[in-house]
């Protein structure tokens, strides 16, 4: 999908390097890979790099399908997701990385939009954008999550983000000298991993949003990380939070309730509102609800 009009852009070639790490992923890989692909189209050199724990379905073939010079498969056994992506991090050749888990999406024009707003901030070690909720079958959900993660963008600050995560990790994108910097994905976390990076790359020069339209799309099942283990989560987010402001700081504490507010209204949703449990993964197009339509982008990717 092409833009429909000639977006801002630095004399050098923005190079990016996505990882993405999969297991028995490929219901939905392929549309996964097709948005990654797709960003390509806007001039911009994307190195995928597809971390593969083994699987035994069709993910090999996937990947074969869609063979690019700057696309790369590397089977072999991990601990664990944080553990596959630090992998592909460290065998990344761009100057901006980022990974896209195997079941989620980029909208059109996503890293260009990044490298736009990363230009702009030359001081910024990353960038986020926002991202709508998606099911199995690629219609959005959870509108209230990506509306309640929105409503912080304009206060964003590192005050607000060890307040509370509002930051999606499928819309952002980080320098690699601020990766380098910072360190790699704790792999002793079971599903705040992304978060306890954010406040360190914060550490490295903060994080600046990406205006609207959306830049990614999260998939969430029941047996996702955020959906099978999000008090684990709400957990490990407090103990990074506590680690990077200290345990009494006002924002901890602010946070410790926030978290267990939100754990509670999260078992409260799940009680009355249950999704059905999916295997394997569909390649799917969002609807025109959720993708982002090529005339969308009329006014520019910011203002």
């Amino acid at each position: 999908m092409k833009p429909n009009r000639p977006f801002p852009r630095g004399d050098k070639t923005p190079f990016f390097t996505i990882v993405t790490p999969t297991l028995n992923s490929g219901r939905f890989l392929e549309e996964t890979m097709r948005t990654v692909a797709m960003q390509r189209e806007d001039g911009v050199r994307v190195e995928h790099v597809v971390v593969d724990g083994g699987s035994t379905d069709a993910t090999a073939e996937i990947v074969a399908r869609w063979s690019h010079p700057d696309t790369r498969f590397l089977p072999g056994k991990d601990t664990g997701p944080a553990d596959a992506i630090n992998r592909g991090l460290r065998e990344a050749h761009g100057d901006y990385l980022g990974w896209l888990n195997s079941d989620d999406e980029y909208a059109p024009h996503a890293l260009l939009r990044s490298d736009y707003i990363l230009r702009r901030h030359p001081k910024a070690a990353f960038c986020f954008g926002h991202c709508p909720i998606i099911d199995a079958e690629g219609r959005e959900i959870r509108r209230f999550v990506t509306r309640f993660k929105n409503f912080w963008f304009p206060l964003s600050c590192r005050t607000v983000l060890r307040t509370l995560n509002y930051v999606s990790q499928p819309a952002t994108v980080f320098r690699r000298s601020a990766w380098e910097a910072a360190g790699p994905l704790r792999t002793d976390l079971k599903a705040a991993w992304d978060y306890d990076l954010w406040l360190r790359l914060w550490r490295q020069g903060g994080g600046v949003p990406v205006p609207h339209p959306a830049t990614a799309f999260f998939r969430w099942t029941p047996g996702s990380i955020s959906g099978a283990n999000f008090e684990r989560q709400f957990r490990e987010e407090l103990d990074a939070a506590q680690a990077d402001a200290g345990t009494w700081a006002p924002t901890s504490v602010v946070h410790h309730a926030l978290a267990h507010a939100i754990v509670f209204l999260y078992k409260h949703v799940v009680s009355r509102s249950p999704q059905p449990v999916t295997e394997g993964r569909v390649d799917n197009d969002p609807p025109e609800a959720v993708r982002i339509p090529e005339h969308e982008d009329a006014e520019g990717p910011v203002p």
